[in-house]
């Protein structure tokens, strides 16, 4: 009987957590000069990886070795057998608490011993000042557990010791190396984004030819973009990724088509909340806008900010000191945009609002005009094609008369629904249209 992912990562993790209970018991020896088995923590053999998990696979690809495997151990083990770090409360007789090389945090809810990079400094280097300190480059952005969003340690805690915060292992890779199934983050403060999808397709996006074919090269770029960076060698003279502004009037299908790109090409579009991700706390916007990209990193998620003018838009006259550290937010924002390796597709409805140095960074910006009377038609056809009317609706006259776009339309279509039921009909007239039709104009201040 085949072993599933599940069964596979926890005979690999309960090995590794046996070697790390060791190689803990081991340093521990040394530093408080006990007889033990080993002397050095080199010397504790390294768990086989013949396993096919996914835990192995990582360490394979990625040719972590002993100091890589160390810190990742420490990471999962709060996780999974808190009980391995239970040595670490030794306390110190002499100043009454645990001794300050072994580092360690406490949890707002768990009990047990929160690794930090102290704890990984004490177990790989000891007392050995050199050693401590080459294990800087392990946090650097070069390193696999920070390029692939696999755990990161904050070097940069204000006035705080170097190795002082926790070993924060993604839930990306928790996911993978315990269920054995990707992550799909969640809404939440922390990320503040949301998975978009449609059961609509390209058949329901009814936009000008020209529009559609400069959307199009969106998706020629996922579909070969290994070819023209790696095998054409264009990777020198091209920056990674794609980003594309859509601008155009409300309603005009700029959400949709990002979804139907995702969709196409089969991947995740996350939409971007610019309310949650715009914090009137210095440095927050910087802390919540960082934590998405980290996620989205080598994952092939499509980015969506809507009403990308409220982050990305002209930056003010720097008056005070607040008005810089926002300028000084927004650009490093703008970097984080271009050096994405993904696709971010931003959209808003007035492209005037939008920085002009920032606008010249994209591959492309489509505008999604207001649809004519012939797309109006096709739309209020398309959208009521399944609800009964009757016969006194006529779609050429209202795409005639009325300059809606399609979001407005879906909106009708659920107000003259419910007028029909509310009346004791199955049917929609006429008469639910306009009065549907009225109330979106009142919406935009405009009357019939």
């Amino acid at each position: 009987m085949k072993s599933t992912s599940l069964e596979l990562n926890a005979v690999s993790l309960e090995a590794e957590m046996n070697w790390l209970f060791n190689v803990i018991k081991t340093r521990m020896d040394l530093r408080f000069n006990q007889s033990g088995k080993y002397s050095s923590v080199y010397e504790v053999p390294l768990p086989s990886l013949k396993e096919d998990s996914y835990y192995s696979r990582i360490i394979k690809h990625c040719e972590f070795g002993f100091k890589e495997r160390i810190i990742l151990a420490l990471s999962i083990a709060p996780h999974i057998k808190p009980q391995v770090l239970d040595r670490f409360f030794l306390k110190n007789k002499m100043y009454d608490r645990i001794y300050t090389e072994f580092g360690g945090l406490k949890g707002r809810y768990h009990s047990g011993f929160i690794p930090t990079g102290d704890t990984a400094a004490f177990l790989i280097a000891g007392a050995n000042i050199e050693e401590r300190i080459h294990l800087v480059d392990l946090f650097k952005p070069e390193h696999s557990f920070y390029k692939n969003n696999i755990l990161k340690l904050d070097l940069k805690q204000g006035n705080e010791p170097l190795f002082s915060s926790g070993l924060e292992l993604s839930e990306e890779y928790l996911s993978f190396f315990t269920s054995g199934n990707a992550y799909k983050p969640d809404f939440s403060t922390s990320f503040p984004a949301k998975r978009l999808s449609t059961k609509l397709d390209w058949t329901d996006l009814v936009l000008d030819p020209n529009v559609l074919g400069e959307v199009a090269e969106i998706s020629a770029w996922l579909e070969h973009q290994n070819t023209i960076m790696n095998e054409w060698g264009l990777s020198k003279q091209l920056k990674k990724g794609y980003r594309s502004l859509f601008y155009g009037p409300p309603g005009t299908g700029k959400t949709l088509t990002a979804c139907l790109v995702g969709k196409q090409m089969g991947l995740d579009v996350y939409r971007i909340d610019l309310s949650q991700v715009v914090s009137k706390f210095i440095g927050e916007t910087e802390k919540n806008m960082s934590n998405i990209f980290d996620q989205a990193e080598n994952k092939n998620w499509i980015l969506f900010f809507d009403e990308a003018d409220a982050l990305f838009g002209k930056r003010t006259a720097t008056s005070d000191s607040k008005d810089r550290h926002a300028n000084q937010e927004i650009a490093y924002l703008l970097q984080r945009v271009e050096d994405f390796s993904g696709v971010v597709l931003l959209a808003t409805n007035l492209k005037a609002n939008m920085d002009a140095a920032f606008t010249r960074r994209f591959q492309s910006i489509i505008y999604f005009p207001a649809p004519n009377v012939e797309q109006r038609q096709i739309l209020w056809e398309n959208s009521f094609k399944f609800v009964e009317k009757d016969q006194d609706v006529d779609f050429s006259v209202i795409a005639n008369d009325y300059k809606v776009t399609g979001g407005s339309i879906i909106n009708v279509l659920r107000f003259c629904s419910l007028n029909a039921l509310r009346r004791g009909s199955n049917s929609v007239c006429m008469e639910d249209i306009t009065d549907g039709i009225k109330k979106e104009l009142r919406k935009e201040g405009k009357t019939m």
